[in-house]
């Protein structure tokens, strides 16, 4: 860290300046001393990615920011928040604990934090940040987090890992046991401390990879943020031989869309198939991400339009966790049939369908935005079809 940052001339500038342009800060003689305006504009960049993703940071005066890569990588607060409301104890041990955004909320449902990290500048900075926040229950240890544990008799009501989705050639991977640390091969030492373990993935780790992966897996939650899968976090429980249950949930600015089923339901619901009725639903991603397909169904009431379309269809406007839109028309896809909506702006969904978006506003000359929804999908009879429809 370099202390000159934190002085009250060089803050006040951050505060004023986070939102201009950068380049033309950059581009100017140094203004403060012992801070090179690179160091400065590093400040403003960071901070800048802070306001919609950690406003708690952004609104705290005196906040030191890491490079802006860093804040990238992070949970976003709602994410945060959410894995903090799923745990609480006495102790928590964060394996992998960066700027120490999962750990400031865990720290509201924990009497002591243990916060590790190998990477002793974050370390410091996270511990410099805790002290401004005014976290008092997080202790510091600028440590690779296993060897932590592998040196100290300690237990945990809970330990929670987040393993860096790259090698040490800084290569993506998607294996857990790929990942750093490698927590497959220390499950033993880590049950060894604490019966609980909550693990946080990428989206893009498959369910039975990380079934198989992990072991006692007793939970597997889908975070989507605004309808974008963010995480995937595993609930281990030390002995545990019940059924996998998943939950789903949707974080909006307006409204948390939650679904759950286990994996039995799953596999052993029955999908009911239809042509279009009166009204149409698209889960959202994080159901999407489940796999959710016959159970949701199942649970709603609903008809599918497909096996692999993942679109479903009621006579009765229902509340769901997604989209739904009244059906005014259904057409088969060809140039003739979609001149006659004479539709020229749109919003355009595309559901186990050969063509793009892209190629389809390109052929037919539909631009962006506007009431009207086309879903192009596929049918029961595996023909090519265009639902027109409105938000119900």
């Amino acid at each position: 860290m370099n202390k000159y940052i934190l002085k009250t001339g060089v803050q006040e500038f951050i505060e004023k300046k986070w939102n201009t342009d950068m380049m033309s800060v950059l581009l100017k003689k140094q203004l403060f001393e012992g801070v090179s305006q690179k160091e400065l504009v590093e400040q403003l960049e960071a901070k800048k990615k802070c306001k919609d993703k950690l406003p708690t940071w952004f609104n705290t005066p005196f906040i030191y920011y890491p490079n802006k890569l860093n804040i990238e990588q992070t949970s976003s607060e709602p994410t945060a928040q959410y894995k903090a409301n799923l745990i609480g104890g006495n102790s928590l041990i964060d394996l992998t604990g960066g700027l120490g955004i999962d750990c400031y909320f865990f720290s509201q449902n924990f009497t002591q934090i243990y916060h590790t990290e190998i990477d002793q500048k974050v370390s410091e900075i996270a511990a410099y940040n805790f002290e401004v926040l005014g976290k008092k229950n997080i202790k510091i240890i600028a440590q690779n987090g296993l060897e932590f544990l592998q040196q100290n008799d300690l237990n945990f009501d809970w330990i929670f890992i987040d393993p860096s989705r790259r090698n040490d050639a800084k290569e993506k991977v998607f294996f857990m046991s790929d990942c750093l640390p490698n927590v497959p091969n220390n499950l033993d030492l880590l049950f060894s401390r604490s019966s609980n373990i909550l693990i946080k993935t990428s989206p893009l780790l498959d369910f039975s990879i990380g079934v198989n992966e992990f072991q006692f897996v007793k939970e597997i939650h889908v975070v989507a943020l605004q309808n974008d899968v963010k995480e995937l976090l595993w609930i281990l429980e030390k002995n545990y031989q019940g059924n996998i249950s998943i939950k789903t949930i949707n974080l909006t600015k307006t409204t948390n869309e939650a679904y759950n089923f286990n994996l039995n339901d799953e596999r052993e619901a029955v999908s009911e198939f239809s042509e279009p009725l009166s009204y149409i639903y698209e889960p959202n991603s994080a159901i999407l991400k489940s796999g959710a397909f016959k159970s949701l169904g199942s649970h709603f009431n609903l008809k599918k339009l497909h096996n692999h379309s993942h679109l479903y269809t009621s006579d009765v406007l229902i509340e769901f966790p997604g989209r739904c839109f009244k059906i005014e028309t259904v057409t088969s896809y060809n140039k003739k049939e979609l001149q006659k909506l004479r539709i020229q702006k749109a919003n355009i969904t595309t559901r186990n369908f050969p063509d793009s978006v892209a190629i389809i506003r390109k052929k037919y000359k539909i631009k962006d935005g506007g009431d009207i929804y086309l879903f192009f999908t596929t049918n029961l009879e595996d023909k090519l079809v265009v639902i027109n429809c409105r938000k119900a």
